[in-house]
């Protein structure tokens, strides 16, 4: 019986022990912010579907209510998110034998502005961005529905590590 306890506080000391030599960072909000804006997202280019502003705007309040426990608000925010798509260009890939593109890729670039009302050096501005490739015997049509997603995921993905990153 003494053993048995013995042997689990061992444990729970080595455990504290370790806990005091290393410092994990990763993603953290400031426990002091409590609320968020996100403004409408502003499409400022050419191409891309009509609705992509909205997309990026409502899978970005999605990711930070999911993920977080900040509470969006329409006034006074504790941090504010604006963001402008900057960027939809379709570029050839991958040049083959008879002068085509093996693959096309879809770049998507936002730029968005974050401001930290409670810690003015953590405000940025920056631009993301991410691309994916596709065969050249696909239509941009064909695929922009399921890469949209995935180039809209990666970006809120990078914001949020911007944003709470402490690296």
């Amino acid at each position: 019986m003494i053993w048995k306890i013995w042997h689990k506080l061992v444990f729970v000391v080595a455990i504290l022990g370790l806990q005091g030599c290393y410092s994990f960072k990763g993603a953290s909000l400031s426990a002091d912010l409590k609320t968020i804006q996100i403004n409408n997202i502003r499409m400022e280019t050419a191409g891309g579907p009509t609705n992509l502003g909205l997309t990026v705007n409502e899978k970005l309040k999605e990711y930070f209510q999911r993920n977080t426990v900040l509470k969006l608000t329409n006034q006074n925010p504790d941090l504010l998110v604006e963001g402008t798509i900057v960027g939809y260009e379709l570029t050839p890939q991958a040049p083959t034998t008879d002068d085509k593109a093996g693959l096309n890729r879809l770049t998507l670039r936002v730029n968005f502005i974050v401001t930290n009302r409670l810690d003015e050096e953590k405000n940025f501005e920056q631009e993301f961005s991410f691309y994916q490739d596709f065969p050249q015997n696909q239509t941009l049509t064909q695929v922009e529905k399921s890469l949209i997603p995935k180039l809209t995921d990666q970006i809120i993905l990078d914001l949020f590590n911007k944003i709470a990153g402490d690296w």
